[in-house]
């Protein structure tokens, strides 16, 4: 393979990307095949990392690709979206050192922590989720407490 073609490669997978609603690697696939680029799944998911590609969640849309200089501030459905996964699933938030435990119903922690992520808040390092319990892992100390403030009414009563 020649630079020249994964550079045009990729060129072609930026502009699909920012054009369209494109949720799958086979969705990626055939819309490069339309445009005449033949290419295999593993060679799009190569390229996805290579590019930094992230998977964007627009509200209440399906999941799509965007590029990392694309990625938006989250909606007034974001918002709705986190509310609506505490109320079905949430039941507690707790401060634990300088990290927030979320505890949610078995299956829970999943959808939640993935509408937590959504938020983009800048004072959440990230998320990591297991079957019933979620740890909100905070960029500061002091954020901590903000966070739990943030996130205790979410839970339902």
């Amino acid at each position: 393979m020649t630079a020249e073609r994964l550079a045009e490669r990729t060129r072609k997978i930026r502009e699909i990307i920012s054009r369209q609603s494109i949720g799958t690697q086979a969705e990626l696939v055939a819309a490069l095949r339309r445009r005449g680029v033949r290419v295999t799944q593993a060679t799009v998911s190569r390229d996805i990392r290579h590019l930094g590609v992230v998977k964007i969640h627009a509200g209440r849309g399906q999941p799509r690709y965007g590029l990392p200089d694309a990625v938006r501030e989250p909606s007034p459905d974001t918002a709705e979206h986190l509310a609506s996964v505490f109320t079905e699933f949430a039941t507690g938030v707790e401060l634990a050192r300088d990290l927030i435990l979320v505890k949610t119903v078995s299956g829970g922690a999943p959808p939640v922590a993935q509408a937590i992520d959504d938020m983009r808040w800048a004072d959440v390092a990230g998320t990591v989720a297991g079957e019933d319990t979620i740890i909100v892992v905070p960029r500061s100390r002091g954020a901590a407490q903000g966070l739990r403030r943030r996130l205790r009414p979410l839970v339902p009563r």
